[in-house]
Formats: C-alpha cells, structure tokens, sequence
C-alpha cells in the first residue's frame, strides 16, 4: 500500500502508571506492527496527559523536599514524559516487529512546537494539572503568576493554557526518519509549547492538544491518513443514551454542523473531530479516521471506523 499515514495513540494506548503502560504499549505495538506488516509507512504521536502530570506533581514534591531545587517547568516535564513514552513505545514496537520477521528501526524525536505567546488561551487557561492543593499552596502559586481553579470537596488545582500550534520544529528530521524506512514516535503529549526569541527557544507554561497537534504534523508530512485511536469504535451521536447513532463516515461539513450542535465532548471525542476536520479540509484526498485500537487495521480497510472526507 505504502500510503504514509500519522497514528495518534490515546490515552487508553498507556494507561496512567508505569505498570499499566508497560502492559497497555505491548497492546498498541501489535496494532502498529498490523499497519507496518499491512505495508502502511507510520509517524506515531501519543497522549501523555496522565504522565505528564505525574511527573510534575512528582518534581512539585520534590521541591518541596529540596527547597534548594525549584519546582520543574510545564516544558521540562512534557519533555520527559515524551522520552519515558517514546522509550517504552520503540522497545515493545521494535520487539513486536521482530518477532514478525521485520527489522525496521523506530526513532523517537523529542519534539517542540512553537505557539502564539498572544494566543488567548494564556489569558484563558483551561487545562488542569498537577495535585490538589490546600487554600495556602493555592495563595503562593498565584503570587508565582499562575492560576488556580477550587474543586469543590478536593481542594485547588493549578490551571494551565492549551494555545494551538503553529510550527513543529524538527518536522525536516522526522521526515530525513521517515524517509529512511524508520518508524518514528514523535510530538508526543501535542508537543513541548515553546515560544520563539530569536534564536532561543523558551518552553511555555502550557500543554498542546495532542489531536491538534497531530494533524499539523500530518499535514507537514503530505500524509495520506490521519488515524485517531481511541477507546470507542465508532464517532456516535447522542453517545450514551437511547438514541446513540455510530456513524460510518462524515463530510467535513456534517462533522462541522456537529461540533455546532455540540455533540462530542471537549474533554474525550471533540479534539479528535475538530482533528479530523482540519486534517481532512487541508486536501481533498486526505482522510481521517477514527476508531478504536483494537480495530485499526480494520479501520484502514474501511470496514470500521468513523471515516471524515473533504
């Protein structure tokens, strides 16, 4: 087939310990070795939203303890949770590859993304991370210049922005990868967000989409594909009452009247349909498909799946 196609593997591909992805990423390597076997070319992104936020409450905790160690910035933690997932990814996809007879290196890029510093999502941030906090931890993080959000029964919670992406910086060395026959894992968790200084690169206090993130990478690679794996087979309507509706294939324009109608939910199914949308509007013979893990071949081949088209 030999069409080259960009896999987002959701949360449901990792789990949310260390002893889940170890268990949860032999899953996801037998569903991409499906695609390689099935003769795809494939550029992997993934989520890293509960690793991510274990990792800063660790490092948060950790200052704590060391008060001569300043508590690890938003970007360094995306970073480490894009090696710690990478590492896990390559080796049990490598392993699965070989068992099937196939020698096909697999590369992960730690990736940054460059966003807008007048996005207004700074200004409006929304995405919660790290543990609760009591009243007092709350007063000094917003004399730090960070919001906080109080959940009612747990406490206060740091919110952070999620600004869109405007330009993967090493897309030229995923594509030399790609190019070279290597599997590549690459702007895991949506990418680290970076603002541009001159020549100088600063992580941002800020998280990526990933499924945006991940249709920009397709596009910037002329993909053919863009396949969203998640943990329902199909995109339904009305999902999770009576009258549910798996639906088999959408046009750009229905799936756009849909989000209108508000009929996927921000925080599960909406990312991956505006996702689709932007992938699959970008060129006519682009589509996206959204299925489950266990049925990503199958979604390739048409015979399941939710399918956007232009």
């Amino acid at each position: 087939m030999n069409k080259k196609i960009v896999v987002a593997l959701g949360h449901s591909a990792l789990g949310k310990t260390f002893p889940e992805q170890k268990e949860n990423v032999k899953k996801a390597a037998s569903a991409i070795a499906d695609l390689i076997e099935a003769k795809y070319t494939v550029v992997i992104t993934h989520s890293n939203g509960p690793q991510v936020g274990m990792i800063h409450s660790a490092m948060t905790e950790y200052s704590r303890l060391e008060p001569s160690n300043t508590v690890a910035p938003m970007s360094i933690c995306s970073a480490m949770s894009q090696g710690y997932i990478g590492y896990d990814l390559q080796n049990e996809i490598r392993t699965e590859l070989l068992n099937r007879g196939i020698y096909r290196p697999v590369s992960t890029i730690i990736t940054q993304v460059r966003v807008d510093p007048f996005d207004t999502a700074f200004s409006y941030p929304t995405k919660e991370i790290g543990r609760y906090m009591t009243e007092e931890e709350a007063k000094a993080e917003k004399k730090k210049g960070n919001h906080v959000v109080y959940k009612e029964g747990k406490g206060y919670r740091r919110i952070i922005a999620a600004p869109r992406p405007m330009e993967i910086y090493e897309l030229d060395a995923i594509k030399a990868l790609t190019d070279a026959n290597q599997v590549v894992i690459a702007a895991g968790g949506g990418g680290i967000p970076v603002l541009q200084q001159g020549t100088r690169l600063k992580g941002a206090s800020a998280v990526i989409e990933k499924d945006v993130t991940s249709a920009k990478l397709a596009e910037g690679l002329d993909a053919d594909i863009l396949l969203l794996l998640t943990g329902v087979e199909k995109v339904a309507l009305n999902f999770g009452t009576p009258s549910e509706k798996p639906l088999d294939s959408m046009t750009v324009e229905e799936a756009t009247k849909y989000i209108e109608e508000k009929q996927f939910s921000s925080g599960a199914m909406l990312p991956k349909v505006e996702a689709a949308v932007s992938f699959a509007s970008s060129d006519s013979s682009r589509k996206a498909i959204i299925t489950s893990i266990d049925t990503a071949l199958d979604g390739l081949l048409g015979k399941t799946g939710t399918t956007i088209t232009c």
